[in-house]
């Protein structure tokens, strides 16, 4: 059960929440320098999380990570498959992931949109990505993931490091108590943001430049 809690609140890589003037964070757990904290929201039974850490990269290799749909699935918790399922530009792009978790719990799905923003002084870089409705059609067996918004905030330490903050508040839907969501809500973080730093170390994301990412 444990396992499977921790998997139902792990990083949908396209949900990031911004948190609100609700109560002060308050750290659940801080392992390998990735600190995860939690916080009640105001007309929710879930909690919202947020993960702070430093990785050894740029922001362009961060970035080109986590736009790296394809990917998804070798770093991010549990994650079935992640297919782009619209492309307005290299920086705005709408994709569809099924988590796999398991049974008795049913699988979890959703479509994102991501979109990257820099800000051309600090050249801190902001992505933003709500959980959209209606763009592909409900599949048996799996339960959609409808309530969701986060962000991940990126800025430059020096050349090869970066500061990263991503806040997150979803509803997982389906009928999984919120205590138990509660409970495990840090493993999942924890492991994605493991992957994460190993991902970033693949050659593909050594030396990568983008245009939209200075």
């Amino acid at each position: 059960m444990r396992r499977i809690l921790s998997i139902v609140f792990l990083l949908f890589v396209a949900k990031f929440a911004v948190a609100g003037p609700e109560e002060p964070w308050s750290l659940s757990t801080d392992k390998e320098g990735i600190r995860v904290y939690t916080r009640h929201i105001a007309d929710s039974k879930i909690k919202a999380i947020k993960v702070e850490c430093t990785f050894n990269a740029s922001a362009a290799q961060l970035v080109a990570v986590l736009m790296d749909i394809k990917t998804c699935s070798e770093w991010v918790y549990h994650t079935k498959s992640a297919t782009i399922i619209k492309q307005v530009s290299p920086s705005d792009i709408y994709y569809y992931s099924e988590v796999n978790i398991p049974w008795p719990v049913h699988n979890r799905d959703f479509v994102a949109h991501l979109k990257v923003t820099q800000d051309p002084k600090t050249k801190i870089v902001t992505i933003d990505a709500p959980v959209i409705s209606n763009m592909v059609p409900a599949k048996d067996g799996i339960v959609r993931v409808e309530n969701s918004t986060g962000r991940w905030v990126i800025t430059p330490v020096d050349s090869n490091h970066v500061s990263i903050v991503y806040t997150l508040h979803l509803d997982p839907g389906g009928s999984v108590p919120a205590w138990l969501i509660n409970m495990f809500a840090a493993q999942g973080p924890t492991e994605s943001f493991k992957g994460l730093k190993k991902q970033l170390q693949k050659p593909a994301y050594r030396d990568v430049k983008l245009a939209y990412v200075q």
